[in-house]
């Protein structure tokens, strides 16, 4: 793994905008790999829901650990599951200090887990919510850009957006839009593979105060470490330098310019 702290001897410090900390894939190394965040000078992780209970383990980790944020939300496809009673203890974990932002919420054409219908309907209800509590959105999109950009313009009609699309994998229009729409746009490990030129075109146009970093953990390693299962929130580091050399920066810069977006973002 990468030493952060090999940057020039100076302070440096990540922010993993995007890990499911919650999933099985941690279970009985969660504690260390919270320590190896640590050590590789991450300075902040959001812990993200896809499920009440999932959101639920999350929020427990946050008032667990200093580190750590929640993100609160119905994933879409995890929408089909959801019972009775859960869309109202989603709004109420929202209420919680540790909760930084809504989410995972968004569409997704390419599994067909969900009705795309009801994608869309829990999508409504995680904008509107944001908008009335003034908390970011987390967005999860895959082959869907026209219908979800719809659903944001359409949303940007009733108030301003916050929020962000996260392991962002579309073209510079849908990134240009979505920013034009008052959004973030985030990075996972999928920048950093080797057929991802065009990719790595989209992050180097986004505007330095739009930009961020996540691992997407447990899923999307980053090189050099593709194989490496579970990935981390540690491994941030390594999407972290690929952006540095794409954009043309220091890494110490890039990780001081994604650690104050998300913490802006997030209102840490």
């Amino acid at each position: 793994m990468l030493d952060a702290s090999r940057t020039d001897g100076q302070n440096v410090q990540f922010f993993d905008t995007h890990a499911h900390l919650d999933d099985e894939q941690f279970e009985g190394i969660r504690e260390d790999v919270i320590a190896r965040a640590i050590a590789a000078q991450l300075t902040g992780i959001v812990a993200v829901g896809t499920s009440a209970a999932s959101s639920q383990q999350s929020l427990e980790l946050a008032e667990k650990h200093e580190i750590i944020h929640a993100a609160v939300g119905i994933q879409p496809n995890s929408c089909a599951e959801a019972e009775p009673g859960d869309w109202e203890r989603v709004v109420a974990l929202a209420e919680r200090p540790q909760v930084v932002a809504l989410g995972e919420t968004g569409l997704d054409r390419y599994w067909d887990f969900s009705p795309f219908e009801l994608q869309q309907d829990y999508f409504d209800r995680h904008l509107r919510l944001s908008q009335a509590r003034r908390l970011p959105f987390i967005v999860h999109m895959r082959d869907c850009s026209g219908d979800l950009l719809e659903m944001l313009r359409e949303a940007n009609h009733r108030d301003r957006l916050y929020g962000v699309m996260h392991s962002f994998t579309g073209d510079v229009e849908t990134a240009t839009e979505c920013i034009d729409l008052g959004l973030y746009i985030s990075f996972a490990g999928m920048v950093t593979y080797k057929k991802s030129d065009e990719l790595r075109a989209v992050a180097a146009s986004v505007p330095d105060d739009r930009l961020l970093i996540e691992t997407d953990s447990p899923y999307l390693s980053p090189h050099p470490v593709r194989g490496q299962r579970p990935n981390e929130p540690a491994c941030v580091v390594h999407t972290a330098s690929c952006l540095a050399e794409v954009r043309g920066v220091t890494i110490e810069r890039l990780a001081q310019q994604t650690t104050e977006n998300g913490q802006r973002l997030f209102g840490i």
